[in-house]
C-alpha cells in the first residue's frame, strides 16, 4: 500500500470539493466524480462559525474568504409577533478575539467557487465532471468505482460526498431515504439597493415565531441578503429536489400574524429578487443522529457530510460540519503506518460523536426555534436573561477539530 494512497470521491459540491482540497494539500491523490456536467450552486446563503472558517484560513484561503463574505457585527434575536428585541449576541471582533476565526455570512455558490478554485490549482486532484456513481466494489484492499458514463477507476478508497440522497451511501449501509421532517424552507436572495432603506441590514437577524423562524443576513459584502423562512408544510412535487419554485402568496399564509417589519420584508422580496423567482422551495430532510463509526465508514469506503449526518438548519452547521470531516479526513489518511480500512476507521471513530451531537442539538433547537405557549414564553425568558450566554456556543466554536 502506498503512503499516499489515491482517494476517489463521489460529489462536487461544498463537501466534496473541501475533502479534495484537504487530503491533496496532505499529499494525497484524490479523483473527484461529479454528475453534472457542470459545477453549479441554487442560489442560497451559508452561516460559517469559527470552527469553519479556522480550517479555512489553515487551508490558506483567508484572503479569498474575505473578499466573498461578510462578517456581521452582531446576531439579533426578534420576535417574528410583536417585532421585539429579545437578545443580542456579538459577532464581529469579539467572536474573533474569543475563537480566533471569524463567524462570517456567505452565498453559496461563492463558497462553492472559491474551494473550487484551491482544488483546481492542486495538482494532485482531478476533476471528471458528467460522472456520477452507479456502483462501487470494495474487495477489501480497494475500491473499483463504476460511473453513470460507464467508466472503471480503481481507488484505495471511496468518499461519498453526494449529498443526504447519494448513492454511495445507499450502496454502503442500505438503509432508508432521508426522512421528510414536514418542515418547508422558502430561499430568498435579495439586491439590498433595491430593499426599502428600512428593510436593509448588516447583521444576522433571526425573527422566531409560533411554528415558523425567519433569518436573515448580508452576502457578497452587503451587497446581497440571503432570508430563509422555515414553516410547516407539504412540499410540492418531487422530494429529491430543493428548489422548487414558491410563490410568496404561499409563504405569507404560512407566516401568518407576524410583526410590520417581517411582513415588509417578506412582502418587499419578490421586487428586489437577484434571481428570476423570489422564492425557492426546499423541503427539509434529516437522518437521526449518527449511531456509531461503522455508519460513517466500513472497510475501503467512507462517508462525509451531508451522505453521512444530514442535519435540520437550525445550528446553521451543515456546511461546517463537511469542511471539519474533510479535515480530520485529511489527518487519518496520512496515518501511513496502517492500512486504508484501519486510516477510514480512525477517521469515523474522530467524528462520529461530534456530528451526532450537533445533529441532535440542531433538532433540538427547531423545536425551540418554532415553539408556541408556554414554551415560548419560557424561551423568550431565558434569551432576555442570559442574553449573549446562551445564544453562543463555546462547545461548537471552540477548537475541536
Amino acid at each position: 500500500m502506498s503512503t499516499a494512497p489515491q482517494l476517489l470521491i463521489v460529489g462536487g459540491g461544498i463537501g466534496g470539493l473541501a475533502a479534495a482540497l484537504a487530503v491533496s494539500r496532505a499529499g494525497v491523490q484524490a479523483r473527484l466524480f461529479e454528475r453534472a456536467p457542470a459545477f453549479g450552486e441554487v442560489s442560497a446563503g451559508i452561516q460559517l462559525g469559527p470552527n469553519a472558517t479556522r480550517i479555512l484560513c489553515g487551508w490558506g484561503l483567508e484572503r479569498e474568504l474575505a473578499a466573498a463574505a461578510s462578517f456581521p457585527e452582531r446576531l439579533q434575536i426578534r420576535d417574528a409577533v410583536s417585532g421585539a428585541e429579545l437578545g443580542v449576541l456579538p459577532l464581529g471582533r469579539e467572536a474573533f478575539d474569543r475563537y480566533g476565526a471569524p463567524h462570517a455570512t456567505i452565498h453559496r455558490a461563492d463558497l462553492h467557487r472559491l474551494l473550487c478554485a484551491a482544488v483546481m490549482s492542486q495538482a494532485e486532484v482531478h476533476i471528471n465532471l458528467a460522472h456520477g456513481m452507479d456502483r462501487f466494489h470494495d474487495d477489501g484492499k480497494a475500491v473499483t468505482l463504476t460511473t453513470t458514463a460507464g467508466k472503471q477507476i480503481e481507488g484505495d478508497a471511496l468518499l461519498g460526498a453526494d449529498g443526504a440522497w447519494g448513492r454511495v451511501r445507499q450502496q454502503l449501509l442500505g438503509d432508508q431515504a432521508p426522512r421528510l421532517t414536514g418542515l418547508l424552507a422558502y430561499r430568498a436572495m435579495l439586491n439590498q439597493p433595491a430593499l426599502p432603506a428600512a428593510l436593509r441590514g448588516a447583521q444576522i437577524t433571526v425573527w422566531l415565531g409560533p411554528r415558523l423562524h425567519v433569518a436573515q443576513y448580508p452576502v457578497r459584502g452587503g451587497q446581497w441578503m440571503s432570508v430563509a423562512a422555515i414553516a410547516r408544510g407539504q412540499p410540492p412535487g418531487d422530494m429529491q429536489t430543493w428548489n422548487h419554485d414558491a410563490n410568496a402568496a404561499a409563504l405569507r399564509q404560512a407566516a401568518g400574524a407576524v410583526c410590520a417589519p417581517l411582513r415588509d420584508l417578506l412582502d418587499a422580496a419578490p421586487a428586489a429578487t437577484v434571481n428570476e423567482h423570489a422564492w425557492r422551495l426546499w423541503p427539509l430532510a434529516d437522518r437521526a443522529p449518527v449511531r456509531s463509526a461503522d455508519q460513517l465508514a466500513r472497510g475501503c469506503v467512507a462517508l462525509l457530510g451531508d451522505a453521512a449526518h444530514p442535519m435540520r438548519p437550525y445550528l446553521t452547521q451543515g456546511a461546517g460540519m463537511a469542511i471539519e470531516d474533510a479535515a480530520e479526513l485529511a489527518r487519518a489518511l496520512v496515518m501511513d503506518v496502517v492500512d486504508v480500512p484501519i486510516r477510514l476507521l480512525r477517521y469515523a471513530q474522530a467524528r462520529w460523536q461530534r456530528v451526532a451531537r450537533v445533529q441532535a442539538q440542531s433538532t433540538r433547537s427547531g423545536h425551540l426555534f418554532h415553539a408556541a405557549g408556554l414554551v415560548r414564553a419560557g424561551r423568550d425568558a431565558a434569551i432576555r436573561l442570559l442574553g449573549a450566554r446562551l445564544l453562543d456556543l463555546p462547545w461548537l466554536y471552540g477548537e475541536r477539530t
